[in-house]
């Protein structure tokens, strides 16, 4: 990829109640950085004016909202200052300490070298590792990524909830920033607006790090509010990639699949519902007249699937020309 100027690396920083650790983040950030972006999201503690009032570093600028509005929030405001200031790749960094800045060279690499145009943490990676994750959090990521892979459709990304990022500006230029989710679902929501774009997303490789800190993942929000979003997204994502922008034979597999694999089982399922009340053998025609839709319907449904899999972006976005890109 041809370079005009030099890229220009910036970090975001969601700060709300991290007082503690933020400046401590701030002079372990290397100079690789250019810019360094503190969003002070209403935080009780003002953080804000606490990094003002102790930081020496001049990188360092502070943003305020005037109302707290989550860790999706807080990022694309940090998002919008980047690009304005002309920032190549933005980096997203908490502010508590558990995310190690020296691994902000690993998450821009792939950016810079035209190979992804979106960057995030896998805690999987190293097996070895994943035996100091709580068992909890560790089943609520393994459900969160089955979903995520539904929903988004990176089927090759795991760990969906880690907040270690890194955006190229070409992608993060083209985000619906009032429509993506500002609290618990950013990350995952993200991912679904990523590949409405097409995208290029790629893992990084990192140690899960954990200390005596209480888990916010619970299964009940999981099985309510994640399961209920996800539902809509994959639907969103399936309308837009296989009927709005592309029609192909996975557009009439779908349908055709779940119709056939419906009419089946209601079929069969009514039938046998009036034996069971006859008390008789339900006719062995009947079996086959329900089971042979079943079985269709789940080898189309089958093949959508094998389709989307493949279908996962390849070529970055900040190759394609898009209008109003830069090169790096």
């Amino acid at each position: 990829m041809l370079q005009t100027q030099d890229p220009i690396v910036a970090v975001v920083i969601p700060s709300y109640k991290v007082t503690r650790h933020i400046l401590g983040v701030l002079a372990r950030i290397g100079p690789e950085v250019q810019r360094i972006y503190v969003v002070d999201d209403r935080c009780p503690d003002s953080s804000g004016d606490f990094v003002e009032a102790n930081n020496l570093d001049p990188r360092v600028t502070v943003l305020r909202h005037a109302e707290n509005q989550g860790v999706g929030g807080a990022v694309m405001s940090g998002y919008q200052a980047a690009i304005g200031d002309g920032a190549t790749v933005i980096v997203k960094v908490d502010g508590d300490g558990q995310m190690d800045p020296s691994l902000i060279p690993a998450f821009i690499a792939p950016i810079l070298a035209g190979e992804a145009d979106y960057t995030k943490g896998n805690r999987f990676f190293d097996l070895e590792q994943i035996g100091s994750m709580p068992p909890m959090r560790l089943f609520g990521n393994a459900m969160l990524s089955l979903l995520t892979k539904l929903s988004s459709g990176y089927w090759d990304l795991f760990d969906p909830t880690n907040g270690y990022t890194a955006i190229h500006r070409d992608a993060a230029r083209h985000l619906p920033f009032s429509k993506i989710s500002r609290r618990y679902f950013f990350e995952t929501d993200m991912l679904f607006r990523l590949n409405t774009l097409g995208a290029v997303v790629q893992d990084v490789p990192m140690d899960a790090v954990y200390g005596d800190e209480v888990s916010n993942l619970k299964i009940s929000k999981i099985i309510t509010e994640f399961m209920a979003k996800h539902v809509r997204n994959f639907f969103k994502r399936v309308f837009y990639n296989y009927y709005l922008r592309n029609m192909s034979l996975a557009s009439i597999e779908l349908p055709l699949g779940a119709l056939l694999l419906v009419a089946g089982t209601v079929y069969g399922g009514l039938h046998w519902i009036d034996s069971a009340r006859a008390g008789v053998p339900t006719a062995a025609g009947t079996v086959m007249l329900s089971a042979m839709p079943i079985l269709m319907g789940t080898q189309l449904l089958l093949a959508f699937l094998a389709y989307d899999i493949s279908s996962v972006p390849r070529r970055p976005l900040q190759k394609r020309g898009l209008p109003g890109s830069r090169r790096a």
